[in-house]
C-alpha cells in the first residue's frame, strides 16, 4: 500500500473512531457538539482579534508568544489526557505489517483531524496575518503557518510515543488524575502574569524581552520569520524559518525512531514490576525504619495508599501544591505573611479526614482487627503518624520558605508554633470526623470524591472539622496577636514549644475521643464507606 493510500485509511479510521464514540450516548454527542462550537467560536474570535491588531507595535509580541504557548500546550497535553485519542497509542499497531516511515505520515495526517488542530490552525493563521505587512511576508506566511501546525502535531506525537509505556500504565493514570492540579496551577500563574501586565504602563511591551527569546524557539520562530520578512530582515527570516523546519525534521526523525523501538522491542514492564515486588518483600526503603507490630503495619499500609492509590495520591499532591501556592500568590501580590504557613499546614491536615473512606469496602478486613478500643486507638494513631512523616517536614519547609520570601524572619518561630498547633488540631478532629461522619469515595469516576447522597456528610466532616480546629487554636492565635503588639515581643519564641505541645495534646485528645467511637461504630462505618 502506498503512503498516500495508507494516510487516507488512517484518516478514515480517525473519523470512524470519532463517529462511533459519539454513537455511545446522546449526552456524549451533546457535549462534543457544544465543545466543538465553543472551540471554533473561540478560535474565530482569536483570528479576528489578531487581524484587528494589524499595525499595532506589539503585534509581533502577541503572535510569537501565543505560538510558543500553543507549542507548549501540544507538548504537555498528551501526557495528561492519554485516553482522549485512541490513535495516540502506536502499540496497538504492532501486529500490522507497517513500516515506520509511512506510518509516521499516516499518523500525521490522522492527527490533523480534530478540534485541536482546527483551533491551532486558526490561531496560527491569525498570527501570520497580523504580522504580515508585505507581499513577501504573506508568501512566507503561506509556508510558516502550516510548518508551525505540523511542528505542533509532530511534537505532541513524539512526546506521546516516547512516554506511551508510562501513559498506559497505572502511573500514567495517576498522572492523568493530577492533570487538573497542573492546569489549575498553570492558570493561576497566567492569572498572576495578566495582573502584573495590567499594572504595567508598557502593556504588551513589557513582554518584549520574553518575545525576543521565544522568537528563536522552534515553531514560534516560524511566525517570527513572517514578522522579520515584513521588516526586510530576510536573512533573519530565513534563519528562523529554517530553524522551525529543522525542528520539524528532527521531531519526525525522533518519532520514527521511537515507533521502530516500540514495534520491535519487548515490553519489560512486568520485569520492572516483579523487581519492585522483590524490593517490597525485602523490607527496603522506608519500611526498615517503621516500628514493629500493628503500628508499623498500619503505617506501611497508609503510606502505600498515598503512593499507589490514584485518588489518595491526587489528594495529597493537591494539598501539597495548593498549600504552597496560595501563600506564594499572596507574596507575589504583596499581601503575604509568614502566618499563611498555617493555611498550607491545614491543607495537609485535611488528609486525616475520612480515613476509612479510602479503604472502601476493604475496610471489613481492617474491622476484623479492631475488637477493642485499644485496637482502634492504635489504628488511628498509626495513620496519624504516617501523615506526620510528610506533614512535619512540609510544614517546616513551607514556613521557612515564606518567612524568607516576605523577609519576616522574626515571625518564623511563632508562625511555626501556630502551624504545629493547627496540624495537631486537624489530626485530632480528623480522627474524630473519620469515625463520626464517614463517607464513600467512588472508584468508578476519576473526578468524584464523595458518594451519591453523602455530600452533606463530607461538608460536615471537612467544614465542621476546620471550624472546630480554628476554635481550638484560637488561644494560640490570640497569644500571637497580643504578644506581637506588646512589650512581650521578645518572648515570642516561646510560642514554638507551646504550639508543638498544644498541637500534640489536641491530636492525642482527638485520637482518644475517636477510638471508642470507631470501635463501637465499626459496622456503620463499613456500610457508609462501601456505598461507592
Amino acid at each position: 500500500m502506498s503512503t498516500g493510500a495508507l494516510a487516507a485509511v488512517f484518516v478514515r479510521l480517525k473519523l470512524s473512531l470519532l463517529r462511533n464514540g459519539l454513537r455511545q450516548s446522546t449526552a456524549r454527542k451533546t457535549v462534543f457538539v457544544i465543545s466543538l462550537v465553543l472551540a471554533v467560536l473561540f478560535a474565530v474570535l482569536q483570528l479576528l482579534g489578531f487581524v484587528a491588531m494589524r499595525g499595532s507595535e506589539n503585534v509581533m509580541i502577541a503572535g510569537v508568544l501565543y505560538a510558543g504557548v500553543l507549542a507548549l500546550g501540544w507538548a504537555v497535553m498528551p501526557l495528561f489526557f492519554p485516553s482522549g485519542d485512541e490513535t495516540l497509542d502506536p502499540t496497538r499497531l504492532v501486529m500490522l505489517p507497517l513500516r515506520p516511515g509511512p506510518l509516521v505520515t499516516a499518523l500525521t495526517a490522522a492527527s490533523l483531524v480534530g478540534t485541536g488542530p482546527l483551533f491551532t490552525f486558526c490561531v496560527l493563521l491569525g498570527a501570520g496575518i497580523a504580522v504580515a505587512h508585505s507581499w513577501a511576508a504573506a508568501a512566507v506566511a503561506v509556508v510558516a503557518v502550516p510548518l508551525a501546525l505540523l511542528g505542533c502535531i509532530a511534537l505532541a506525537r513524539s512526546v506521546a510515543a516516547a512516554n506511551i509505556r508510562l501513559l498506559t500504565s497505572r502511573k500514567g493514570r495517576d498522572l492523568a488524575l493530577l492533570s487538573g492540579l497542573v492546569i489549575a496551577v498553570g492558570l493561576q500563574a497566567v492569572n498572576l502574569g495578566f495582573q502584573e501586565l495590567g499594572r504595567s504602563e508598557e502593556g504588551l511591551g513589557a513582554l518584549a524581552p520574553a518575545a525576543d527569546v521565544v522568537r528563536w524557539v522552534p515553531i514560534a520562530s516560524a511566525i517570527a520569520s513572517v514578522d522579520a520578512t515584513s521588516d526586510g530582515a530576510y536573512g533573519t527570516a530565513a534563519a528562523q524559518l529554517a530553524l522551525s523546519a529543522a525542528a520539524l525534521g528532527g521531531l519526525l526523525w525522533w518519532w520514527r525512531r521511537i515507533l521502530t523501538g516500540l514495534m520491535t522491542a519487548p515490553d519489560g514492564s512486568t520485569i520492572a514490576a516483579a523487581s519492585e515486588r522483590e524490593v517490597g518483600r525485602g523490607g527496603r526503603g522506608l519500611n526498615r525504619f517503621l516500628p514493629e507490630g500493628r503500628t508499623g503495619a498500619v503505617m506501611q499500609r497508609a503510606l502505600r495508599y498515598l503512593w499507589r492509590d490514584p485518588k489518595t495520591k491526587a489528594g495529597l499532591v493537591s494539598a501539597l501544591a495548593i498549600g504552597a501556592l496560595i501563600p506564594l500568590v499572596n507574596v507575589v501580590q504583596g499581601t503575604g505573611s509568614v502566618y499563611f504557613a498555617a493555611f498550607a499546614t491545614s491543607m495537609l491536615g485535611m488528609q486525616m479526614y475520612n480515613q476509612f473512606g479510602q479503604d472502601t469496602s476493604a475496610f471489613w478486613m481492617v474491622l476484623q482487627t479492631m475488637s477493642t478500643t485499644r485496637d482502634a486507638y492504635e489504628e488511628l494513631r498509626a495513620r496519624a503518624v504516617a501523615l506526620l512523616l510528610i506533614a512535619l517536614p512540609y510544614t517546616v519547609l513551607v514556613t521557612v520558605g515564606i518567612a524568607f520570601a516576605v523577609g519576616d524572619l522574626d515571625g518564623l518561630v511563632p508562625a511555626l508554633g501556630l502551624s504545629l498547633a493547627v496540624l495537631g488540631a486537624m489530626l485530632g478532629t480528623g480522627a474524630y470526623g473519620s469515625a463520626r461522619y464517614p463517607y464513600s469515595i467512588p472508584q468508578d469516576s476519576a473526578y468524584k470524591n464523595v458518594g451519591a447522597g453523602q455530600a452533606s456528610l463530607a461538608w460536615i466532616s471537612l467544614g465542621g472539622g476546620a471550624i472546630v480546629s480554628a476554635l481550638l487554636c484560637s488561644p494560640l492565635i490570640v497569644a500571637v496577636v497580643m504578644m506581637k503588639d506588646s512589650d512581650a515581643r521578645g518572648d515570642m519564641w516561646l510560642l514554638l514549644p507551646a504550639g508543638a505541645l498544644y498541637g500534640a495534646l489536641l491530636a492525642w485528645a482527638g485520637l482518644k475521643l475517636a477510638a471508642p467511637l470507631t470501635a463501637r461504630r465499626g459496622p456503620e462505618i463499613l456500610a457508609a464507606v462501601s456505598k461507592g
